[in-house]
């Protein structure tokens, strides 16, 4: 059910596997495999005291990206868990039994691992943080349980416990888990990782019977390392540059009567800023198109020129794309309708984020008018 909504969900992430930086340069994602080399702590659900119950743990993950927001890995995780009782007594008799067992296991699997940084932000090679959900299955192979027989053993015999699931030798047991993992990349092939899972099996694991499942979580941190390029810069096509017709012969230069050269007429600019996310004229900026009116009436044959463009640092291409758009018919309409300027002497276009007129971030959120 998690697939499928975030499947849902995904659609129009799935088709941008493009991304354009400030600069204009486009980058396409790249399909590709990555290793994860993670080590940290177990913590095994139990009656013990929270420090009696924390065991080392490993990981090692082989995955692959199969686009911006999904992947899938196979990992396999390990070392050690924990079990034990904390002030345990059948009857009040004032001296509680205490005590913890350790056993060792390995648990292979395979995880769903699902982008949500890529998935609601749209994708982004150079974002330093990544979070990312996974679902998953594995099986939990156990082996070295000798501690726990050995107290299971003895409370059996003082009458004061039966441990109904003790068991011995290795035992395999199916595991379902769930996590997250934030990786905070270094390089385009390296991340740091950090990932926390929770993961559930039968009653049977700890040797208690307890009439619920038996839990384990793992906090890990390490390495998330990709093999092969995870993504390409599209090259630019190159200007096509056509070879010179041969010049013709010289013919008798013609007498040309000189003409008066007409008086250039020096083009004006006006930058109208917005608000985040805002498309509404405020009154300061209304004066601007006041002059930019004011400079058409002056010269009946200049046209003005209307762009509007929007911050990088906000939203994404397709929200950055709508507001733009915005911007730019909010302009003209103001010119047409509050200033009379006629329609046809005005040309729009919006950029997007695509392109940003100005190095400070908040001044992107303009539309710029040259009248000439």
């Amino acid at each position: 059910m998690i697939m499928a909504a975030m499947m849902a969900v995904g659609g129009s992430a799935m088709a941008q596997a493009t991304y354009t930086d400030k600069n204009g340069d486009e980058y396409k994602f790249e399909k590709h495999a990555f290793v994860n080399v993670q080590g940290g702590v177990q913590y095994t659900l139990g009656e013990a005291k929270f420090g009696d119950l924390i065991s080392p743990n490993v990981q090692l993950g082989l995955g692959y990206q199969f686009n911006p927001w999904l992947a899938a890995r196979v990992a396999v995780n390990g070392w050690q868990s924990k079990g034990g009782w904390n002030g345990f007594e059948t009857a009040h008799t004032g001296n509680p039994y205490t005590n913890d067992y350790k056993f060792k296991y390995v648990a292979p699997g395979v995880d769903v691992m699902f982008n949500l940084s890529n998935l609601l932000c749209g994708w982004n090679p150079m974002r330093t943080v990544n979070v990312s959900a996974f679902v998953g299955a594995a099986a939990n192979i156990a082996w070295g349980n000798d501690e726990a027989n050995e107290i299971g053993n003895t409370l059996k015999n003082l009458n004061d416990y039966n441990m109904e699931y003790l068991w011995d030798g290795t035992k395999v047991r199916p595991v379902g888990r769930a996590g997250l993992a934030v990786d905070f990349r270094l390089s385009d092939a390296v991340s740091l990782g950090v990932e926390g899972n929770a993961n559930i099996t039968t009653d049977k694991y700890n040797s208690k019977k307890a009439d619920n499942a038996d839990w384990y979580f793992n906090a890990l941190v390490g390495l998330k390392i990709n093999l092969g390029k995870s993504y390409k810069k599209v090259e630019k096509p190159a200007p096509v540059v056509e070879e010179p017709a041969p010049a013709p012969a010289p013919a008798p230069a013609p007498v040309v009567e000189k003409k008066p050269e007409p008086v250039k007429i020096e083009a004006i600019r006006r930058d109208i800023f917005f608000k985040i996310n805002k498309s509404l004229i405020s009154e300061d900026q209304m004066v601007k198109l006041k002059e930019v009116a004011e400079y058409l009436e002056k010269y009946p044959e200049a046209k003005v020129t209307v762009t509007g463009y929007a911050d990088a640092g906000t939203g994404n291409n397709r929200i950055n794309d709508r507001i733009s758009a915005l911007r730019a018919d909010a302009v003209v309409k103001t010119l047409v309708q509050k200033f009379n300027v006629s329609r046809d002497r005005i040309v729009s276009d919006s950029k997007g984020s695509r392109v940003q007129p100005f190095a400070d971030n908040d001044s992107n959120r303009v539309s710029i008018c040259i009248a000439e």
